[in-house]
């Protein structure tokens, strides 16, 4: 098939956008309001962009808490959603009220962070604390903006030591899960090594 992905006349019963781009890291994004209620919840369009210095980038439909809060503290943290931590990952996904505190619904543990004040995951074996650089308006075709790209630097990195073996990270120690398209997710188990030609 091919189709035109403006009008998106796809003619599936599920857009299969997200099934292509696949699979996505989980950007599990603990924020704090004003106020100072923290918010934790799971993004699918998330990932690395840039390094030296270390920028990410998150992709958020509608405004939603997390990008208020962002928006308004100019920080947040990005904790590594793992297989383990599949479930309390989809509970923090729950529609709850601002004044919800995801960590106490998730059954999860607040640990302070070194460089920002929106704590991160205990429970998470890595996590990346970040000021904001930018918020982007991603327009539809009439010119409104109902989503928005959240672009945040990376100040701090927490890396769990169990994790670390021969000076590098385990990544596929820490089974990390990745989303696909629909209801369906990826779980790092192996890794494989290939160099490019210099």
């Amino acid at each position: 098939m091919h189709y035109d992905a403006i009008d998106n006349k796809h003619g599936l019963p599920n857009d299969p956008f997200k099934a292509i781009v696949a699979p996505r890291p989980i950007g599990w994004i603990s924020s704090m309001a004003k106020n100072g209620v923290p918010n934790l919840a799971p993004y699918s369009f998330f990932n690395a962009i840039a390094e030296r210095p270390h920028y990410i980038v998150i992709g958020s439909s509608d405004m939603k808490d997390s990008l208020t809060n962002i928006e308004a503290t100019g920080e947040f943290v990005v904790n590594l959603a793992t297989y383990e931590l599949r479930e309390p990952m989809n509970i923090s996904s729950s529609r709850v009220a601002p004044d919800i505190d995801e960590f106490k619904l998730a059954g999860l543990t607040q640990a302070p962070s070194r460089f920002v004040t929106p704590p991160r995951i205990k429970e998470s074996p890595a996590a990346l604390e970040c000021k904001l650089f930018q918020i982007v308006p991603l327009p539809d075709d009439n010119g409104d903006a109902g989503q928005w790209a959240i672009i945040g630097r990376v100040v701090g990195i927490y890396i769990d030591d169990r994790f670390i073996h021969n000076g590098r990270v385990d990544t596929a120690a820490m089974k990390p899960i990745a989303r696909m398209g629909y209801s369906e997710y990826a779980t790092v188990e192996k890794a494989w090594s290939m160099r490019r030609p210099d």
